[in-house]
């Protein structure tokens, strides 16, 4: 069996197809769009407040962690829907745990923006 592209040929072909993932959930999803946007606000915050740079890595992974579960919720959605277009209890059942997942990612990236900013925000 001969492969089709080399390595390299290969991982820029990945990066291309994430990089449109990325672009299609940013442009036509509701939910990544609002939380997009949260995430370019605190970076500027964190621009404003001149944050550490332990602070910026974990604002930076906060962002990343709600941005890639919620792309994951919105795949296991878009799944869903496509398997089974009307409702189903186990469908239903499905989206609320992937819900749940984007929830907690959300709980955690909420506490660490509090830990960064209140304090930086009652120095004021």
């Amino acid at each position: 069996m001969k492969k089709s592209s080399s390595f390299i040929t290969g991982r820029i072909k990945s990066f291309r197809y994430a990089f449109m993932g990325a672009y299609k959930l940013v442009t036509t999803e509701h939910s990544i769009m609002v939380q997009f946007s949260i995430g370019v606000l605190v970076t500027i915050a964190g621009f404003y407040f001149k944050i550490s740079n332990v602070e910026w890595m974990l604002q930076f992974l906060a962002i990343g962690l709600v941005l890639g579960i919620e792309g994951m919720n919105t795949a296991i959605e878009k799944i869903a829907d496509f398997i089974h277009p009307d409702f189903h209890e186990k469908i239903g059942f499905i989206k609320d745990i992937a819900a749940g997942a984007v929830f907690f990612a959300a709980l955690a990236a909420l506490t660490i923006g509090l830990f960064i900013y209140i304090p930086l925000i009652l120095a004021l």
